[in-house]
């Protein structure tokens, strides 16, 4: 595994957006310890947006927000925060998004909730928008949900034509 660790740190950038080399990147997280999450943590910090977006690196980083602990979770998903909507809109992104509503503490992405309010009727109609409204009510705490909902069934006459 040091050996596969090594080979494959040299080239992450290149291996969390390859077709195949994801895989590998996310097997390095699942399998190869502490270092290798260490090493892959350090490849993703200011990489996320761009990540994010992308067809494989998507994958990648919802490997790693399933594999951090909470505090890197929270901080990886931070570099965020002024992007929600572009993510949510991407058909790479919005897996991202969902998976931080999942598993990041409820407070720490209160930026992705603030991003919604105002619009949860139109992205609740997005194909894309609608799967990220729908982990905040089941994943957000009640002071989330509340004004989404509350917007959500203000707005339900033109949500059901």
């Amino acid at each position: 595994v040091k050996f596969v660790l090594d080979e494959s740190l040299s080239e992450a950038q290149r291996l969390m957006t390859d077709v195949f080399g994801n895989y590998v990147v996310q097997k390095l997280l699942e399998h190869g310890g502490t270092d290798a999450i260490r090493a892959i943590l350090d490849e993703l910090r200011g990489r996320m947006l761009t990540l994010s977006l992308h067809m494989y690196g998507c994958r990648v980083v919802q490997k790693a927000l399933e594999v951090l602990g909470s505090e890197e979770r929270a901080m990886l998903v931070e570099e965020l925060n002024g992007h929600v909507l572009k993510c949510i809109k991407d058909q790479n992104g919005n897996h991202v998004i969902q998976k931080s509503v999942e598993l990041v503490d409820a407070d720490r992405v209160q930026f992705v909730v603030d991003a919604i309010t105002g619009q949860a009727v139109v992205l609740a109609e997005h194909s894309y928008g609608c799967r990220v409204v729908q982990r905040i009510l089941e994943y957000g705490a009640e002071h989330q949900k509340a004004p989404i909902r509350h917007e959500i069934m203000s707005n339900i006459r033109e949500l059901i034509q």
